[in-house]
Formats: structure tokens, C-alpha cells, sequence
């Protein structure tokens, strides 16, 4: 199955891969234990135990250090916790480092108090933010941010608040760099260079919605992208859709958005019949939901594909695909086989949120949610937040090494269930159970749920 099937070719592969990407890729001399953790491995997936949780160890200690000194904030929060580095001396201990609940991130002012709890969460020094307006929206506070050279990234309006997450170019080229390492180590090197891609998400150029901007690495290490959402999505638009307005605006705004999708559909059908023959590799990357309707729409028109191992599909996002109808993982990906003729090895789901940098994504043999443990250590917890048994549901939390401009400890309102490692395949690191879902009492998420609600299609058509 492997295109790469030896050790020497994968890592020629990983150093002509390093090449492509190294405007990611700090000076190897500079390289704290966290950046270590993260460029120096060629498979994140496949570390020995022993040096993975050895570099893990020292990436989150240095992190939480780094934060702990230069995050007032932070450091308060863990004075109130009596929880200071020098706490933080084995692997055991790194469960002591306290968790921001992922709500923190929604509970915010508006105006230009907004613009102050954001540079707070900020680790370090801030740079220079010039905002013009008197009472600016939050959108108006987000691009003056990212005029400076930030890169805050917005998510998950389902409760009314949009989580809120601030990273300087070092973290998002983390963030970008791991995601795309993590994708070509579960592809087996199938894709770089010798594809096509077609992108179900808005534009990551265009948009700082999560669910778009966290796949803007995709455009330097595929041939080519399709963006199917070109226009700009904002939180004040984005918002008349997810809270359910019954206004002018949020009902025109989702007449417009559900007459784009169709128009998208129709362009994605486009785009895969002149991929028909393409000797190269035909790739989709977008939520379930409109990828589900592609293949919807495609099987209603009769017409199917043989692209075999030339195609693949990543998912991220989560399954909905109406408002209480869940599609099943397992469901999907045979439909991805009769329409488009891509085996199921080739069809992988990731797990990632907008709070932080560890992308999980799926292997080939048995879908379980691989973790990249070198820099980045899951946790499941019980109601008084101690590790719940091996293999037993509880609430997901992290410690994200790699996140050097805001603390990425997070506790989430996510329900999943951690293994020691794969019960299918050889990888050694640990891995998730695919069938995360929320907890109850907490809002519903996912990257792509902001996506489904903004180009909703009528269940009739």
C-alpha cells in the first residue's frame, strides 16, 4: 500500500518535504525542546516510546515555563493553583500544569475592551496594534491584529460566542508545518508534488474562520488548488446564521449561502470530471457535510469515477450533515467508494480544534485517531478532572507543546476515549477513539460546523 515503502526513500522524501516547507521551519540552531519536538522526527506517528515521551516531556515543560514567565495572565492563574515549573520534573507531573476550559476562550468583551483581553492572552511581547475605529466590531479588532502580522483565527459560533485564539507567525507555521507533516505520514507520501487538490472550506487567503485558515499550508505542497468558498466569511455574517436569526439579514443571508452551495456542488462535479484521467493524484480535503452532498448530488446524476489509489479524501469538521442527522464515518466512506472508486485507506477523518496545534489524524488500517505525542500529550479526565483508566470515556483535555503565543493547556467539552496504542496497526504512539462527540451540557463544535450551518442545502433537492 505504501508509495514510499522503505525507510531511506521516506526520509529523502521528509528532506525533499522539509525543502518545500522550510519558510515553516526555524533555524536549526534557534530550536527550543518544543520546535525539536516538532521538525526533528520524520514521522510524528512513529516515534519509539522512549524518545517520544522524552521529547514530549521537555517540548510542554519548556512551554509551560515559557508561559508561566512571560503570561501574567497565566501565571496568576497558576499561583491560584500553587503550580509553578519547578512543580514539573517527570512526565507524571505534567498533569499538575492547570487547564484553561476551552470556554474561557468565548467569554469576552466587545469594542475596544475586546481588543484588550485579546492582547492579554498573548505570551510575550505584543506587537504594535493601531485599531481605528472608536467602537469596532469584533471583526474590526481581529484584522487589526492580523494587520500587525498576528494570525487570530475564530471558530465554533454555535453558542452565540466565537472562540478566539491569537498566534504569532511562529506558532501558525507550527501549526501549519505539523498538519502537513502529520498528512503525509498517514498518505504514505502518496501526494506531494503530483496532485491536484480541491479545497472544501472557505479560503484560507480570504478568511481567518478556522475551518479555512488552519489549510493554508495545502497550497505549498500540492500542484494545484480548487478553493470551492472563495468569498470572505465573517463573524457578523457567519453569526446571522449560526444563532438562528429569523431577520432580514440571517435570512438573507442563508437564501444567499444555500443558492453558493449548489453553484459549488456543481463546480466540485466539474472539477472531478476533468480530474477523470489525470495520471496524477486527485485530492479532496473539506467538511463531511459537503462532500457528502457532492456524492449525493453525483449519485443522482448516475455518474461515478474510478480514481483507485490516484484519489484521496481528508475530512475534518465533524458529521453532521443536517441539524439532528449524524452521518456515520463508516457510512461515508463507502459512499466515497462507490462514487468516486477511492478504497476506504484512502479516506481519513482529522481531529483538530481551533485551540490547538496537535492534529489527529486517522491511519489507513483501522481509522483510529493517531496523536502526535512527540510534542503533544492528550488527556482524558474524569468530573473531578483526574485520568479516568486506560480505554474508559471521559472529558478530553492537552498540552500542547508547540503553541508559544498563548497557553495551549486546554480542558475541552469534548467526550473521547484514549488507547495506549492502535488495536489495528503498528504505530506505537497512543491514539483516540474515532466516535468523539460533545459532552452533555456543552455547546455542539467543530471546524466545520460553521461551514455546514453557512451553505446549508434544502433536504428536498
Amino acid at each position: 500500500m505504501r508509495y514510499i515503502d522503505n525507510s531511506a526513500d521516506y526520509k529523502d522524501y521528509i528532506d525533499h518535504f522539509n525543502d518545500r516547507l522550510a519558510g515553516y521551519i526555524p533555524p536549526h540552531e534557534a530550536w527550543t525542546p518544543a520546535e525539536e519536538a516538532l521538525f526533528a522526527p520524520d514521522d510524528l506517528y512513529d516515534i519509539p516510546r522512549g524518545e517520544a515521551l522524552s521529547r514530549q516531556f521537555a517540548a510542554i515543560h519548556h512551554a509551560f515555563s515559557h508561559h508561566y514567565e512571560l503570561n501574567p495572565m497565566y501565571r496568576n492563574f497558576c499561583e491560584s493553583n500553587s503550580v509553578s515549573p519547578r512543580d514539573i520534573n517527570s512526565t507524571a507531573d505534567l498533569f499538575k500544569i492547570p487547564l484553561i476550559p476551552d470556554a474561557f476562550f468565548k467569554n469576552y468583551p466587545t469594542g475596544k475592551p475586546f481588543a484588550t483581553w485579546l492582547g492579554n492572552l498573548v505570551t510575550g511581547n505584543l506587537p504594535e496594534i493601531r485599531i481605528r475605529q472608536n467602537n469596532p466590531s469584533l471583526d474590526q479588532v481581529i484584522d487589526s491584529f492580523n494587520r500587525s502580522g498576528m494570525c487570530v483565527t475564530y471558530s465554533s459560533g454555535t453558542g452565540g460566542r466565537h472562540t478566539v485564539i491569537p498566534r504569532d507567525s511562529a506558532t501558525f507555521n507550527a501549526s501549519q508545518y505539523a498538519l502537513a507533516k502529520c498528512m503525509l505520514a498517514m498518505s504514505y507520501g502518496r501526494w506531494i508534488d503530483r496532485s491536484d487538490a480541491c479545497l472544501l472550506m472557505p479560503d484560507p487567503r480570504e478568511n481567518y474562520l478556522h475551518a479555512g485558515k488552519a489549510l493554508q499550508v495545502i497550497f505549498d505542497i500540492v500542484g494545484h488548488v480548487q478553493v470551492a468558498i472563495k468569498s470572505r466569511i465573517s463573524i457578523s455574517v457567519m453569526g446571522a446564521v449560526m444563532n438562528n436569526g429569523s431577520g432580514l439579514k440571517a435570512r438573507t443571508v442563508r437564501f444567499v449561502s444555500a443558492h453558493r452551495s449548489r453553484q459549488m456542488i456543481r463546480q466540485v462535479i466539474d472539477w472531478l470530471e476533468e480530474r477523470r484521467h489525470a495520471p496524477d493524484f486527485t485530492f479532496i480535503l473539506g467538511a463531511p457535510y459537503l462532500i457528502y452532498h457532492v456524492l449525493v448530488q453525483l449519485k443522482k446524476e448516475n455518474r461515478s469515477f474510478s480514481f483507485g489509489e490516484r484519489g484521496g479524501v481528508v475530512t475534518g469538521g465533524g458529521w453532521k450533515i443536517h441539524e439532528h442527522e449524524r452521518l456515520p464515518a463508516g457510512r461515508f466512506r463507502e459512499l466515497v467508494e462507490q462514487v468516486l472508486g477511492i478504497p476506504p485507506v484512502y479516506c481519513l477523518d482529522i481531529y483538530g480544534m481551533v485551540e490547538g496545534n496537535g492534529w489527529m489524524i486517522q491511519c489507513p488500517e483501522g481509522h483510529y485517531l493517531h496523536v502526535p505525542w512527540s510534542y503533544f500529550m492528550p488527556m482524558v479526565l474524569d468530573e473531578k478532572l483526574q485520568p479516568v483508566p486506560g480505554g474508559e470515556w471521559g472529558r478530553f483535555a492537552f498540552l500542547d507543546g508547540s503553541a508559544s503565543s498563548y497557553p495551549g493547556f486546554i480542558l475541552t467539552g469534548d467526550r473521547a476515549r484514549l488507547l495506549d496504542k492502535c488495536p489495528v496497526c503498528s504505530r506505537p504512539g497512543p491514539v483516540l477513539d474515532p466516535e468523539i462527540s460533545r459532552l452533555a451540557g456543552q455547546a455542539g463544535r467543530g471546524c466545520g460546523e460553521e461551514v455546514r450551518r453557512m451553505f446549508a442545502v434544502n433536504r428536498q433537492e
